[in-house]
C-alpha cells in the first residue's frame, strides 16, 4: 500500500480537499485505485450537528455517515463511494481510546497521546487502506500545521513514516504564496509553514503553492532552495476558472511524473475521461439561470453538492448553469423580491432546515403557477406538498408538524418513529430504496422502476393526505412502502420533488438523473 500524506500550512481553506482529489484523480488517469481519508481534529464525533455556515455543507455517504464536504469531493473526482470510516475525526478517535480504557483493553497502563492516541490513529488509517483494496491511500489532514487539535494526527504520521518504506509514504505540504502591495509572491509564509513542520519531525517531499497567478521561475527556486525541496517538486497550484481543471493543472506542472517517480509507480494507462470532460466545458457557450432559494445563500459552501450537480448537469446537457441566490427569508419580507423569479429558468429548493420556510413556499407556488421547472430535494419535496395542500386541495392550515402545531400535518413522524426517544434513531440516513410508478415523470428519468439513493432527514409525508393531495394532480411517484420518495405534477412542465438527496451520487462525468433532466427542462423553456 501506498500512502500521500496532505498537509496545509499558513491558512485554513487553501483548498487541501481539492488539492487530494487531484492527486487522487491523477493517479486515477495513470490506471490506479485509489481511496482517501478525511481527518478532521475537532473533537465532534462527526459533521452532523455543525452549523453550515462554519462548516460548509454536512455530506452523506451511502453508509449514512455524515461528514465533512471534502468527502463529497473525493467521491466525486474518484468516483467512488466511501464509509464512515474514511472519515476520522478527534472525537471518534478519543472515544474509542477511551472505551477501550473501560474494558481494560490496555491491561492498567496509563492511557496516553503516545503511544495509545496515536496508535489508534495509525490502526484507522491502515485498516480502512487494507479493506478499500485500493493501490493508494490519500490522507488530508484537516486544519494547518501548528493547531494544537492537529498534534496526534501529524505525530501518527511522522511514526507511519517511520515504519512504511521510504517508496510507499509521501508528503504534500499545501501553503499559501501571497502577493505584497506591489504585486511581488512572497515566500516568507511558505517557509515559515514548512520549518513549523519539520519541528515535529516531518519533511515534505512536495509543495503545492496556492497563488493568485502561476508561480515565477524565481519563486520556485527561492522555495525550493529554503525549503529544501528540489524544484521540480514545488509546484503551482495558481486559481483555476474551475475545480475540475485543478488536476490538468497539476499535471501541467509535471506533479504527475513526480509522484511516479517517488513512489516507484509504473504509468498503467493514460485515462483521457476527465480531459475530455474539461475540454467539452470549455465549448460550452448556452446558459440557463436557475433560482436558488436558501437559508444559508450567504455561503455557497452550504450547497456545495447542489452547485457541483448543477454543474455535471449542465456538461451533459451543454449549457452552463448560472445560480442566481436568493435568500428565502428576503422573499417573506419583499414582495418585490418574488418578481425575480420571473427572470429565471427553473427554481430550485434544496435541503436545509426550515427557517424561510414561508419564503420558500412562495417560491414553490410562483414556480406551480407560472410553470417554471421546479425541482425540490428533502425539505423542498416538503415544502412543496405543503403549498399543494394548501392552495389547491384547500387544506389552508397544512403543514409539517416539525414546523409548527397544524390541524393538517401532512408533513409528519409516522407512527413507528413517535415512540423512538433519540432524535438520531427518527432519522433516515443513508441509501434507501424507491419502487417508482410506470410511465411517470420519475421512471422516464431514472429509466428503471427502482432506484436507491441518499436520505437525510426525519419528517415524511403523512400517508392520511395522500389520497386528497393526488385527487387534485400530484402524484408520489416513489415509494419506499408507506414512505412518500417522489412527488410529481405531471400537468406541469417539470415539477419534481425527491425526499432524497440526489445531488451525493451526481459525478462529473455521470450526472444526476433528476438534476440532468431538471437542466433540460430549464433548457426547453
Amino acid at each position: 500500500m501506498k500512502y500521500i500524506i496532505v498537509t496545509g500550512g499558513v491558512i485554513s481553506g487553501l483548498g487541501k480537499g481539492i488539492t487530494a482529489a487531484s492527486i487522487g484523480r491523477i493517479l486515477k488517469n495513470k490506471g490506479y485505485n485509489v481511496t482517501a481519508v478525511k481527518i478532521d481534529p475537532y473533537i465532534n464525533i462527526d459533521a452532523g450537528t455543525i452549523h453550515p455556515l462554519q462548516h460548509g455543507e454536512v455530506f452523506v455517504l451511502k453508509d449514512g455517515s455524515e461528514v465533512d464536504l471534502d468527502l463529497g469531493h473525493y467521491e466525486r473526482f474518484l468516483d467512488t463511494e466511501l464509509m464512515s470510516e474514511h472519515d476520522i475525526t478527534t472525537g471518534k478517535v478519543y472515544k474509542a481510546v477511551i472505551e477501550r480504557e473501560r474494558r481494560g483493553d490496555y491491561l492498567g497502563n496509563t492511557v496516553q497521546i503516545i503511544p495509545h492516541v496515536t496508535n489508534e490513529i495509525k490502526e484507522r488509517i491502515r485498516e480502512v487502506a487494507k479493506k478499500s483494496g485500493a493501490d493508494i491511500c490519500l490522507v488530508e489532514i484537516g486544519g494547518t500545521v501548528g493547531d494544537i487539535e492537529s498534534m496526534p494526527f501529524l505525530e501518527a504520521v511522522r511514526q507511519m513514516h517511520g515504519e512504511e518504506r521510504e517508496s510507499d509514504i509521501l508528503f504534500i505540504h499545501v501553503t499559501l504564496v501571497p502577493l505584497d502591495k506591489m504585486g511581488e509572491q512572497k515566500t516568507k509564509p511558505t517557509q515559515h509553514s514548512v520549518k513549523m513542520l519539520r519541528g515535529l519531525g516531518l519533511s515534505p517531499d512536495a509543495i503545492v503553492a496556492r497563488c493568485k497567478d502561476p508561480l515565477l521561475p524565481k519563486t520556485k527556486e527561492k522555495i525550493s532552495l529554503f525549503c529544501d525541496v528540489p524544484m521540480e517538486a514545488v509546484i503551482s497550484a495558481h486559481d483555476a476558472e474551475d475545480i475540475h481543471m485543478v488536476p490538468l493543472l497539476l499535471e501541467d506542472e509535471n506533479l504527475d511524473e513526480y509522484l511516479m517517480k517517488k513512489l516507484h509507480l509504473k504509468p498503467k494507462r493514460d485515462g483521457r475521461k476527465w480531459h475530455d470532460m474539461v475540454e467539452k466545458m470549455a465549448k460550452i457557450e448556452k446558459k440557463v439561470k436557475v433560482a436558488l432559494i436558501g437559508k444559508y445563500t450567504e455561503t455557497e459552501d452550504a450547497y456545495l453538492s447542489i452547485m457541483e450537480a448543477l454543474k455535471h448537469a449542465g456538461i451533459e446537457n451543454g449549457c452552463i448553469v448560472d445560480i442566481v441566490w436568493i435568500g428565502a427569508e428576503s422573499l417573506e419580507k419583499d414582495s418585490k423580491a418574488v418578481k425575480r423569479l420571473n427572470e429565471v429558468d427553473g427554481i430550485l429548493v434544496p435541503g436545509d432546515d426550515g427557517k424561510g420556510a414561508k419564503g420558500k413556499m412562495k417560491a414553490i407556488q410562483y414556480a406551480r403557477e407560472h410553470n417554471i421547472p421546479f425541482f425540490g430535494p428533502s425539505l423542498g419535496m416538503q415544502l412543496a406538498v405543503i403549498e399543494f395542500a394548501r392552495n389547491v386541495v384547500g387544506l389552508k392550515d397544512a403543514n409539517s408538524s416539525e414546523l409548527a402545531q397544524t390541524e393538517y400535518p401532512v408533513i409528519d413522524l409516522l407512527p413507528e418513529q413517535a415512540d423512538v426517544e433519540e432524535m438520531s434513531g427518527t432519522m433516515r440516513l443513508g441509501n434507501y430504496e424507491a419502487i417508482l410508478k410506470k410511465g411517470s415523470l420519475a421512471h422516464k428519468i431514472y429509466g428503471k422502476m427502482k432506484i436507491v439513493e441518499r436520505h437525510r432527514h426525519r419528517y415524511e409525508v403523512n400517508p392520511k393526505y395522500i389520497d386528497v393531495i393526488e385527487a387534485k394532480g400530484m402524484i408520489f411517484s416513489g415509494r419506499n412502502k408507506n414512505r412518500m420518495e417522489i412527488a410529481e405534477i405531471p400537468s406541469h412542465i417539470f415539477f419534481f420533488a425527491s425526499q432524497f438527496y440526489p445531488e451525493y451520487t451526481s459525478r462529473p462525468e455521470r450526472a444526476s438523473p433528476p438534476f440532468r433532466a431538471f437542466v433540460r427542462a430549464m433548457l426547453k423553456k
